[in-house]
């Protein structure tokens, strides 16, 4: 069996001959290039969207002008959590209020109430009256729509199970274009200088080791132990720690993803209670990213770390927490419209006006994006004409990802030389795999590491996308994120198109 490799270093040279001839006529020398551009730009660094991703791009569209030998007609993107890209449907109720919004004007239709249930009429007068006005093209407070923020408050208290206008309020909530836009203005207040470490757990999501570079910061890594399911070590992370204060680092927070990306896995509660105790030790801030808080598969549920921090009672009264959460995940997978929120715990008023100021400068957060939010966060209830269907497609959603979880974890851990742990989370799994010796050799010959040759020659014979885990700093071992979004139509094509690629590429390279 012969693969086919791609030389990956030829692949812009196009492009770069052609700006250099362009400047070189012009008889100007360009202010911008990447011996010019900051540093911090070069060092930061997002996988997700990398090499993989363009040469995958560059192969759709070889697929699309028909002429072509690859032995497949389509890529499928499971390089990023982004659902509705792979054919998920839209939840009705949150995209008929939108629609309605974006067309005010169908409200005055005389047949509009046999188009859109009269819930849905109703929610839109409702956010049109909290708003002052019909339009969803004006600016909004810098913060948020105030009634979407106490929506999010309230989800929150009815979430953690504590009624009191004290555990969350419309104040410690600020709108987000996604969850992203709001880690990134966190961690602005956090990082001073290289001096100031982050804690993001390794693997991460390369959010994280792209952003704090690029703020000026240093990454500082705790490690989650593969051989027992990711899990988070606390002697290891105060040990990391002990060791960043010895080399003059600072520890000004710890990021936790929780249900996990890449690893898919959930913390249980006395984890949770053991994290916030070390950060509280050592002076450190926390970070929960949140996000697939609603993808909980397996028998260990989601808890809060606002709430456990609650739950521990005065002693820790005075811990500082930023918690996350977006649209993108969970059943709605609305990653194009970027809503999200962040909820400050314990956050110092004068911080608070200077994260304020900081989303003043974007002047607001988009308002679709916080119109789908005030949704998810308030969504239809038993009774509602809406109701029946909301709770269908969303429990449809959810257990079909679970079938797909388990129906791929099950898989990869037939195959030789590969091992998954479960996906007790999220939208992700993260095989190892143990890559011949010979594969490994030719890869270095190939200038590239031997789980992004792995990657790149799937994806060259097979059209599916993943991403390799050397970029979300995984440094031993040969690792691999993928999602298990595809439609369960197709799921279990893709999972035997894998498979065929993975035997037969292990053979060829076993000698």
């Amino acid at each position: 069996c012969i693969f086919r490799h791609v030389d990956f270093s030829d692949k812009f040279q196009s492009t770069k001959h052609y700006h250099t001839h362009r400047n070189n006529n012009m008889g100007k020398v360009p202010v911008l290039t990447t011996s010019t551009i900051p540093d911090s730009v070069k060092l930061a660094k997002y996988a997700v969207r990398g090499q993989l991703v363009k040469r995958a791009l560059q192969i759709d569209e070889t697929l699309a002008s028909g002429d072509h030998d690859f032995p497949f007609d389509k890529i499928m993107y499971c390089n990023i959590g982004n659902p509705q890209s792979l054919g998920q449907s839209p939840i009705t109720f949150p995209r008929q209020v939108l629609a309605l919004l974006e067309y005010p004007n169908m409200l005055e239709n005389e047949y509009v109430e046999h188009i859109f249930p009269k819930d849905v009429i109703e929610r839109v007068k409702q956010i049109q009256k909290s708003m002052n006005y019909k339009s969803i093209g004006a600016y909004t407070h810098s913060q948020g729509l105030k009634f979407v923020r106490e929506s999010v408050s309230k989800f929150i208290r009815n979430r953690d199970g504590i009624d009191a206008e004290d555990y969350s309020n419309a104040n410690d909530i600020f709108l987000s274009d996604g969850a992203s836009s709001g880690i990134k203005m966190v961690l602005s207040m956090l990082i001073r200088d290289k001096n100031d470490g982050i804690f993001i757990p390794i693997p991460q999501y390369p959010l994280y080791s792209a952003t704090i570079p690029l703020l000026g910061g240093t990454e500082l890594r705790y490690p989650l132990n593969d051989r027992e399911e990711w899990s988070l070590n606390i002697e290891e992370l105060i040990n990391a720690i002990n060791k960043a204060k010895s080399e003059g680092i600072v520890p000004r927070a710890m990021v936790v993803i929780n249900p996990g990306n890449p690893t898919g896995q959930c913390l249980r509660k006395e984890v949770i209670e053991e994290v916030i105790r070390v950060c509280y030790e050592n002076n450190m801030v926390l970070l929960a990213d949140e996000v697939y808080q609603e993808n909980v598969y397996g028998e260990i549920k989601f808890n809060s770390f606002k709430k456990v921090l609650y739950e521990m009672g005065e002693d820790y009264s005075g811990m500082e927490l930023f918690s996350f959460h977006s649209l993108s995940k969970g059943f709605y997978g609305e990653c194009g419209l970027r809503g999200g929120y962040t909820d400050l715990t314990n956050i110092d008023e004068g911080v608070r006006s200077e994260i304020y100021k900081l989303a003043s400068i974007g002047l607001c957060p988009n308002v679709p994006g916080q119109i789908v939010m005030s949704v998810m966060v308030n969504p239809p209830v038993e009774g509602d004409e809406s109701y029946e269907t909301y709770i269908n497609e969303k429990n449809a959603i959810l257990e079909s990802l679970a079938r797909r979880a388990v129906k791929a974890v099950d898989m990869l851990n037939s195959l030789p030389a590969i091992r998954c742990n479960p996906a007790q989370g999220a939208l992700y799994i993260f095989p190892e795999v143990e890559l011949p010796q010979l594969q490994i050799e030719e890869a270095k010959g190939r200038d590239l590491e031997p789980d992004v040759m792995y990657c790149l020659d799937l994806l060259e014979n097979t059209g599916i996308c993943v991403i390799p885990g050397s970029g979300f700093g995984r440094d031993n071992g040969y690792f691999f994120r993928t999602t298990f979004l595809p439609l369960e139509e197709d799921f279990d094509t893709i999972l035997d198109s894998f498979a065929n690629f993975h035997q037969a590429y292990i053979s060829q390279y076993s000698g």
